[in-house]
């Protein structure tokens, strides 16, 4: 998918070229998405914010580069946008690490309100750091907005000269919202400086922050906070305007429906909730012990109520058969999508939630040692999932999400693996956590190299193209477009019994060889990572109705 290009100035690049100095475009061509029949204004190009009008920039001029320090040693650029919209103001300038391709935006507006209010330019611009004094260095000015606006980012210059007034706009206080640090770009130990990506500091459904794509540069001399700058808000009242109808998301999943690949040595693969059901699941009441083979459909499931331990599900209670489930159907294995808005609007996350009849026991690492950990990890029902954020002005995929047990970690479309110009991720064997990348992910003390393993590796693949999504929630959609949700999702309690085992016991029977300290401080590591109860579905998760959790 075609960005544009940025400009480097006229030297060749090298055969040790940074990996900044090469623009990232998508693998697939650009999609053409279906035109909405709601007259919405999805992959348009321009979000108006209730007065404000921004526009998404992906082409860069640098202005200023290093190569020292920063992610893998190799610095970090800055940018400002080139070429902006004529009669649109940039609000700042654009940072990224040099250890990858480049592949960002910033947004730039314009006053579309009529009265010229909404938009002013900086009174001044304070000096916050120089890595030099003389032309050719780098030098980061932080605005100083008039009374009642906001600065939403700061200004990069190749001299030591001020930028022009209009080299950044402010915007009015009541259209911006709180930011907060996202991401380290590049940091230097000359006067403490740091340059740090933002985002909006609440994020959820509701919320109307906005991605600008800007950056906080700080240091000794001039330590300005977070609060110094702020995102962008969404103050339309229709602020959902700009999202994917069922037919543009049906299109979006058609072009970016991840490829899974799972590990060859797990026997625990996912499959449908329908076939969980249909092969003997039981629901359990509290205080009663007979319980309730579940409908295919789970419409005899208890909705809401919360996870209260009043019900639970289990496997079957024929031994046969309990062992054939816990192994999953992948041929028949879904992925349940929730479509929702995120950053004020101008982004669609699509969560797409697989779920795994039983989750395997878990193993550590040791040294050289690889130890299984007996029962621990051991649960009914797991729930796993992937989110793919999406824009709202190009359709373009920004970025991928990996839940990884109880936390996760975003990836930029730039960072991911492709097959068929669609994005690949690798369930870990036994826990099902999600990573961009075959090998060994290892949870703990990776210089003792003590841990909880975390293995991938490619084995079947579970494509989820090809109609293998399943969209189970869209609430902005509305009753004209309303998705039916099944009567699984309204399910709260745990999709498994509580396992109840000594930790310390299965750790002692598991690795008697090792010293206490070393038991101890496994014993630590299950306590934080894995949770020994079968998890709630998708609904209970936390990321349901706010952003997806960092580590």
């Amino acid at each position: 998918m075609q960005r544009g290009r940025s400009w480097f100035g006229c030297v060749p690049m090298s055969k040790a070229a940074l990996p900044v100095e090469r623009d990232f475009d998508l693998p697939a061509v650009k999609p053409s998405w279906p035109s909405s029949v709601s007259d919405g204004g999805f992959a348009k190009g321009s979000i108006d914010l209730g007065g404000i009008e921004v526009r998404q920039v992906t082409t860069f001029a640098k202005v200023w580069s290093t190569t020292q320090g920063g992610q893998d040693g190799l610095g970090a650029t800055f940018f400002k946008p080139a070429p902006v919209p004529t009669g649109f103001h940039a609000l700042g300038h654009y940072a990224q690490p040099n250890n990858r391709p480049l592949f960002g935006h910033v947004l730039v507006t314009r006053d579309a309100s009529g009265t010229g209010a909404l938009l002013a330019p900086p009174l001044d611009y304070a000096l916050v750091w120089s890595s030099g004094q003389d032309d050719g260095a780098g030098f980061f000015w932080l605005p100083t907005p008039p009374d009642g606006y906001k600065a939403v980012g700061v200004a990069v210059t190749a001299t030591k000269d001020k930028p022009q007034p209009g080299e950044v706009m402010c915007v009015r206080a009541d259209f911006t919202d709180a930011c907060e640090a996202e991401e380290s770009v590049w940091s230097s130990d000359k006067d403490g400086f740091s340059a740090t990506a933002l985002r909006p500091a609440v994020r959820g459904i509701d919320a109307r922050g906005v991605h600008t794509g800007t950056f906080l540069a700080r240091s000794d001399v001039a330590p300005a906070s977070v609060s110094a700058l702020a995102c962008l808000k969404n103050n339309s009242a229709a602020y959902t305007s700009c999202m994917p109808d069922l037919a543009q998301v049906n299109a979006v999943l058609a072009a970016y429906s991840p490829h899974v690949y799972l590990h060859p040595n797990d026997p625990y693969l996912p499959s449908s909730v329908t076939w969980f059901f249909e092969n003997g699941t039981l629901l359990y009441q509290k205080g009663n012990p007979t319980p309730t083979p579940v409908t295919a459909d789970g419409s005899n499931l208890p909705q809401g109520g919360g996870n209260d331990d009043a019900y639970w599900l289990d496997l079957p209670a024929d031994n046969g058969q309990k062992e054939r489930v816990k192994k999953g159907d992948l041929a028949g294995a879904k992925a349940y999508v929730q479509a929702k808005p995120m950053l004020g609007g101008t982004a669609t996350d699509l969560a797409l939630f697989f779920f795994y009849p039983f989750n395997g026991p878990a193993r550590a690492k040791v040294g050289p040692l690889t130890i299984p950990l007996g029962m621990i990890g051991e649960h009914v029902g797991d729930w796993e999932h992937l989110t793919l954020r999406v824009s709202n002005f190009s359709g373009e995929l920004l970025r991928m999400y990996f839940s990884q047990h109880s936390t996760g970690a975003w990836a930029d479309a730039s960072q991911l693996e492709y097959l068929d110009g669609r994005p690949v991720a690798y369930a870990s064997r036994h826990g099902h956590a999600f990573y961009p990348r075959e090998g060994l992910v290892l949870q703990g003390d990776s210089k003792l190299g003590v841990g909880i393993r975390n293995d991938c590796a490619k084995g079947s693949r579970m494509d989820t193209g090809g109609g293998r999504c399943e969209l189970v929630s869209a609430e902005y959609l509305g009753a004209a477009g309303k998705v039916a949700e099944p009567a699984w999702l309204g399910f709260e309690r745990g999709w498994g019994p509580r396992e109840e085992y000594d930790i310390g016991r299965e750790i002692n029977r598991a690795a008697r060889i090792l010293p206490r300290a070393i038991k101890e401080r496994l014993a630590q590591l299950v306590n934080k990572l894995l949770v020994g109860e079968g998890p709630t579905g998708p609904k209970m998760k936390g990321s349901w109705r706010n952003d997806e959790r960092d580590p």
